[in-house]
């Protein structure tokens, strides 16, 4: 452990390098690219030394005024059990004003976050691995730019959040499939490049059955590829491994505070990643 004096900067492209550095210290595996989008639509803050090396990051991806999530949270760990998690914790609820939060907590961060006030609400499952050839289901179609408005409802119906601005980003940087009965789209599933491969996610469905139709199309067409899947479960984790997407990890998807809602009618059953939920 090394005790350094830190100060907390509002994170911009020049933190980049050093977060980089600090999330695969941490053995994630974000790429450049991933860190600048997370910052496109996301505040953040940088803990940096002396020597202005980045030593702690934390984001707040707002939702309009309905939510935030709290992601991307790492200190270096020569600086851990310095009280750096909760200064970095304490920017964060600045920077979120006083809009509910969520966020996906780590096994070390657990402890702090239920001292904050955080409340589990779930288990999530990261499953990923090489996939193989699987027969393409029927009924699945490509989005168009004119489907992005509906898929942005759906999505606010999932989450009870207007994610616009996410739904928009991942629309460029990746590709939506959707399920469409009687001309209105029913499902969803977004993927992208992230890490190691690509990301499916979100996928939004009213029933299981959609949401496996969803994955298995966006699996026919990527065989051979490296594929991750963050799901909430739903019944979901158990036929992604038999998919060969294996359990690797994952987290507690937490709230503050917690908000009862009634049983959406469609469900999110994987996420963008376990950043922004």
């Amino acid at each position: 452990m090394r005790t350094l004096q830190t100060q907390l900067e509002r994170f911009g492209e020049q933190h980049l390098e050093g977060a980089l550095r600090l999330s695969r210290q941490a053995g994630w595996p974000h790429r450049l690219e991933d860190w600048r989008m997370a910052l496109s639509l996301s505040d953040g803050v940088a803990a940096v030394d002396g020597a202005g090396e980045v030593v702690g990051t934390v984001f707040v991806t707002p939702f309009k005024t309905d939510a935030a999530t709290i992601n991307m949270v790492i200190v270096d760990e020569a600086m851990r059990g310095q009280g750096l998690g909760r200064k970095l914790m304490d920017a964060a609820f600045r920077l979120a004003g006083n809009r509910p939060l969520r966020l996906i907590a780590t096994a070390e961060g657990l402890p702090l976050y239920e001292k904050l006030g955080f409340r589990g609400t779930g288990t999530i499952r990261q499953h990923q691995g090489v996939v193989g050839e699987i027969p393409s289901p029927a009924g699945v179609e490509p989005a168009s730019l004119a489907d992005v408005p509906a898929i942005i409802a759906l999505d606010r119906a999932a989450c009870d959040a207007d994610r616009e601005r996410l739904i928009v980003s991942l629309a460029i940087a990746g590709t939506f499939a959707v399920l469409r009965r009687n001309g209105r789209i029913e499902a969803f599933a977004a993927v992208r490049s992230f890490g190691r491969g690509e990301v499916i996610g979100p996928v939004v469905a009213p029933t299981l059955q959609d949401a496996k139709t969803l994955v298995a199309h966006s699996i026919a067409e990527r065989s051979g590829r490296f594929l991750r899947v963050d799901t909430a479960d739903h019944g979901l984790a158990d036929w992604l491994t038999g998919q060969g997407l294996a359990h690797v990890g994952g987290g507690i998807a937490m709230a503050r505070p917690l908000q009862p809602r009634a049983t959406p009618a469609v469900t999110t059953f994987a996420l963008a990643n376990q950043a922004f939920g």
